[in-house]
This record gives C-alpha cells, structure tokens and sequence, in this order.
C-alpha cells in the first residue's frame, strides 16, 4: 500500500510540473506591457498597425488560433529565414515569446 500511494504521488507531483511548463508564460505585469507595446509597434509596423496585414501578413487571433503556441513561439524568437521576418531572440526571453504567442492567438490574461 505504502508503494502504491509514493507511486500515485509522484505521478500526480510528475503532472503538476509537466501542466505548469506549458501553461501560461509567467512575465511581469510591467512586462507585459512592453511586450504589447512591442506586438502594436514593432510587430505591426510589417503586419499592420491592427496586425490585419502589410508587408507581412495578418497576424490576427482568429487566424492564429490555428497555429501551435510553441509553434509560434519558434517563429518569433527565431524568425523565418528568407523572408523579412527577423529573429527576435537576441531581444526577449522563450518566456516572453510565448507571452506574445498566447497574446496573437488570444490568450493572454
């Protein structure tokens, strides 16, 4: 019996951890407010300052919502090479990143 329940609790500590790191990104609220200001003005001077479109393309909530968190997440922090779209991990953290991937897609707090 005592094996059983050190079992069940590891498993449920194992699944607490694992939930956690793929939950919401934990950033400052002051944080958070530079990372929307960085969405409106640095990434809507290419995808519009509504982020319906321009140079690059709409990067709206209804269309990303299609797209993966940590999907995003890559593309933000490393770019897409052979288009304009620069990387922007020398500039934020993986955790900032997926702050601003939840945010595109609709999800932030």
């Amino acid at each position: 019996m005592p094996r059983t329940l050190t079992l069940a609790g590891g498993l449920a500590l194992w699944s607490a951890i694992a939930m956690a790191s793929d939950s919401a990104p934990q950033v400052e609220p002051g944080r958070a407010t530079e990372l929307e200001r960085l969405v409106i003005q640095d990434c809507g001077s290419c995808h519009g300052l509504t982020l319906k479109g321009g140079l690059g393309r709409a990067i709206t909530p209804d269309l990303m919502q299609h797209y993966d968190r940590h999907d995003l997440r890559d593309i933000i922090l490393d770019g897409i090479p052979g288009t304009a779209m620069p990387p922007w991990r020398p500039l934020m953290t993986e955790a900032d990143a997926l702050w601003i991937a939840d945010y595109l897609r609709g999800e932030t707090p």
